[in-house]
């Protein structure tokens, strides 16, 4: 029976004001927060609450029948309990549920994985861990930032505890296989490998309002055709997505919201199709073989790579220049530089310096700066000031280690001098 798998990926950054020089060792106050409060309260009313809403009327109406993954980052959770708290509680009225599985990824948003071992495990507990808190389940799935996967990846998630990893299902990951089939990677033997259906995750995620498409209007009854063409050659078809699809990148006069309100309907028509996630999945269907990812993959629209990230000398010169600053910022242990640590750290920073005409900023995520020079700019001008203070906090520490010596030994009745 085939199954169909949908995850919509929950993320939103924190956005920077604009700071320059003159704000170095000035202030350290970094995030503009009447950008980000209007963000989000524009984000809830177009998209997060009507979609949640939608989700719960399509569980309660199929009784069961019906099941989605959504993969929340930390800085949503955050910006949501800062912001807009009543999307918090639309999500735990869909966790509630128990048709909903809460998909795990770094706190942050973040590409730790590919420099810093140490902070990628932190940030995917500490993430785990506020999952559980607030939906009630442990995560067992994983899909890291924008559906970045290779063989490493895989094998520190299955020393994590993950059963299962979401990822972008590439020509060069594939060669002449089909997506639509439960893997194992190959360096994780114990976990199961769900491969992203790129056409059909396109067509709902970035082709739905295209009106020069030759498929548009997109339907419910036409996109389940298309899964149903696939029933005797599929397993498991997995359409991954962003949750913006739903009134940003698609409004609701685009018919976004009906055709997902009747996609469920017209796909269990038929009676040899089901929806599942990915947890409900995982140990239940056997292989079909084993899936070799030695180099980085993701759901980037255009070459499946890194380059939207990492493509100019600007985005690797500040995401070196940050993760250098790893060690460092652990030995600290200031919670505060810690926490405005992992902020610097969400991908999305590095998507603004982006100089590919095809992969700069979405119209449902603009970049606040004008353009990827002047964002480059004022990241580095950011992270100028948090090692200023880095560096003052080193200083303090080494002040106050003297003192505390002295004052041991006094308590001991030895002469420290000596």
């Amino acid at each position: 029976m085939p199954a169909l798998c949908l995850c919509f990926n929950i993320h939103e950054p924190y956005q920077f004001r604009r700071y320059t020089v003159f704000d170095m060792g000035q202030s350290s106050v970094y995030e503009d927060d009447d950008r980000n409060c209007e963000t989000m309260l524009r984000a809830a009313r177009l998209c997060y609450l009507p979609a949640a809403e939608m989700l719960l009327r399509l569980v309660r109406r199929h009784e069961g029948a019906f099941a989605v993954s959504l993969c929340v980052s930390g800085t949503a959770l955050d910006l949501f309990e800062q912001y807009t708290p009543e999307v918090t509680g639309s999500l735990c009225a869909l966790a509630a549920t128990g048709c909903v599985e809460f998909v795990a990824e770094t706190s942050a948003h973040s590409l730790a994985f590919l420099y810093s071992r140490e902070e990628f495990d932190r940030q995917v507990k500490a993430q785990s861990a506020r999952i559980k808190k607030l939906f009630g389940k442990k995560p067992t799935t994983f899909m890291h930032t924008e559906c970045v996967f290779n063989n490493d990846l895989a094998a520190a998630l299955q020393q994590l505890g993950f059963k299962t990893a979401l990822a972008e299902g590439a020509d060069q990951v594939l060669g002449w296989r089909s997506p639509n089939w439960v893997y194992r990677p190959v360096s994780g033997p114990k976990m199961n490998l769900l491969l992203r259906n790129t056409a059909l995750s396109d067509d709902m995620g970035l082709r739905f309002g295209d009106r020069g498409w030759s498929d548009w209007p997109l339907t419910a009854d036409k996109f389940a055709s298309w899964c149903h063409s696939l029933g005797d050659k599929a397993d498991v078809i997995n359409i991954y997505n962003d949750f913006h699809v739903f009134g940003l990148r698609h409004g609701q006069d685009s018919g976004i919201f009906d055709f997902m309100s009747a996609l469920p309907e017209a796909l269990l028509r038929d009676n040899h199709f089901r929806f599942a996630t990915p947890g409900s999945i995982a140990g239940k269907r056997a292989p079909a073989g084993e899936v070799d990812v030695p180099q980085f993959v993701s759901w980037e629209e255009s070459g499946h790579d890194l380059t939207s990230w990492l493509g100019n000398d600007m985005q690797k010169d500040a995401i070196h220049t940050l993760y250098s600053l790893a060690a460092r910022v652990s030995a600290s242990g200031d919670k505060m530089l810690l926490h405005d640590y992992e902020r610097l750290q969400t991908a999305d920073h590095f998507r603004h310096m982006s100089t590919k005409w095809f992969s700069g900023p979405r119209q449902d995520r603009p970049s606040p700066f004008d353009s990827p020079y002047d964002a480059y700019i004022t990241y580095m001008n950011v992270l100028a000031d948090f090692e200023l203070r880095l560096e003052a906090a080193e200083l303090a520490g080494k002040e106050l280690k003297p003192r505390r010596a002295r004052k041991n030994s006094l308590r001991s009745g030895t002469n420290a001098s000596v």
